[in-house]
């Protein structure tokens, strides 16, 4: 049995260093291995086992699964510890697995909450270079009311990438960030540092260009066509963008102007004519 456990353990080590091997495989038969050995060791000569051994399979899968399905694992064993602790007659290393169960689950769980409240409060999309939908509309807020109380021009570009869907159903996903990183890195290159890119919906984007006036947003908007028309994809070929230029009206709202351009973008991605 441990030379098959050991012979078992090489293989899934090799496996581990291999390519083109789903991951967790052989994670899965190193920690099998590990738990085994140690409850086999545990079984034979309990009094002889060290208390270290017992928390070498959590501190393992603490390192090798993430920390949902490795406390999971550790708390569904919990019984089996219990009760080979039970046969050596000592019942104080079942506090000390528990402690370190715990301690051993509390790093894991603060780096998933820290990156829970980055996502959050990050106002940059998690997929390009560009603002997220809701930072998106507190920067518009923030240039609408600037340029209502100074009496300065605001425009937007709407901008839609009618190959987003079909980029994502004929080449995967990765076809579609390299559909988002090309936009957003043309649109940035060809616009002011004080322009304010982001990202409405998935395939949609708004171009706020502050201090801009109509005949100012379409010469921007010409300026893009030929831009982006000069990128050429290897998955979808030359790329593809509508653009529409909208301003706010006299004396317009903001939640009105908001919903007009929101209006304007679901037209957009169903190719409806413009209202």
């Amino acid at each position: 049995m441990p030379a098959f456990l050991t012979l078992l353990a090489l293989s899934a080590l090799l496996m581990h260093i291999g390519q083109g091997i789903n991951p967790y495989i052989p994670r899965l038969l190193l920690l099998g291995c590990l738990y085994l050995v140690v409850g086999q060791a545990a079984f034979q000569s309990s009094s002889d086992t060290s208390p270290l051994w017992f928390g070498l399979p959590i501190a393992v899968s603490m390192i090798f699964l993430p920390l949902i399905p490795a406390l999971a694992l550790n708390i569904l064993l919990l019984p089996i510890w219990w009760w080979l602790l039970t046969q050596s007659g000592d019942m104080e290393d079942w506090k000390n697995i528990l402690t370190l169960l715990l301690l051993l689950a509390l790093p894991r769980w603060e780096h998933l909450r820290r990156q829970a409240l980055l996502f959050a409060t990050d106002p940059n999309d998690s997929e390009c270079n560009a603002y997220q939908s809701d930072a998106l509309k507190e920067r518009l807020r923030n240039e609408y009311q600037r340029s209502s109380i100074l009496g300065n021009r605001l425009a937007v570009l709407v901008i839609h990438l009618p190959q987003f869907d079909m980029a994502g159903e004929q080449f995967g996903r990765k076809a579609q960030l390299t559909l988002l990183e090309t936009l957003c890195n043309e649109v940035n290159d060809s616009c002011r540092d004080h322009d304010l890119l982001g990202r409405a919906s998935q395939a949609t984007f708004w171009l706020v260009l502050p201090d801009t006036s109509e005949s100012g947003a379409l010469l921007v908007r010409e300026r893009l066509k030929h831009s982006l028309s000069c990128c050429v994809l290897v998955e979808t070929g030359q790329l593809v963008a509508d653009i529409v230029a909208y301003l706010p009206r006299h004396q317009e709202v903001f939640h009105l102007f908001i919903q007009r351009l929101e209006e304007r973008s679901h037209a957009i991605a169903k190719s409806l004519p413009e209202t």
